[in-house]
């Protein structure tokens, strides 16, 4: 036990939990991101945000041009639902879905901020190019008959 105080001593309680706590910080503003990207990256659960996007549908309509169970169909719509881009509504027996309105912005803005940096990043490099880049002149070469 003796030694592991001697090794903490060393370290900056307060840079250690610092870091722990961007960290921790930058997890939960992403989560939602995550959970977004995950329900995403399927192709069935992309088909049928494509569909959504055309308005609310019923999931037996969703059903409709899979090759897969009613249960199935009904899972994916689940994942959709947790990761917050779709929402449904139950009337009677017949449960309704949606997309649910501003379920990508968090997408979107978290490109958006990516592409921004991208772009500075972009036009610094082509400022450093345009004051590196050698004169369009063409050198001028002795040769061996002069």
């Amino acid at each position: 036990m003796r030694a592991a105080t001697t090794v903490t001593k060393y370290f900056s309680q307060d840079l250690t939990i610092l870091g722990e706590a961007v960290i921790l910080k930058l997890m939960l503003k992403y989560l939602n991101i995550d959970s977004s990207f995950r329900a995403l990256a399927e192709p069935t659960r992309r088909a049928i945000v494509e569909r959504l996007s055309r308005g609310p549908a019923t999931v037996s309509d969703l059903a409709r041009p899979f090759d897969m169970t009613l249960a199935a169909v009904v899972q994916h719509l689940q994942v959709l639902e947790q990761s917050g881009l779709v929402q449904s509504e139950k009337v009677g027996r017949v449960r309704t879905y949606q997309i649910e309105p501003g379920g990508l912005a968090p997408l979107a803005d978290w490109v958006a901020e990516r592409r921004s940096l991208m772009e500075r990043r972009l036009d610094r490099l082509g400022e450093l190019l345009a004051e590196t880049e050698p004169s369009t002149q063409e050198p001028q070469y002795k040769t061996r008959e002069e």
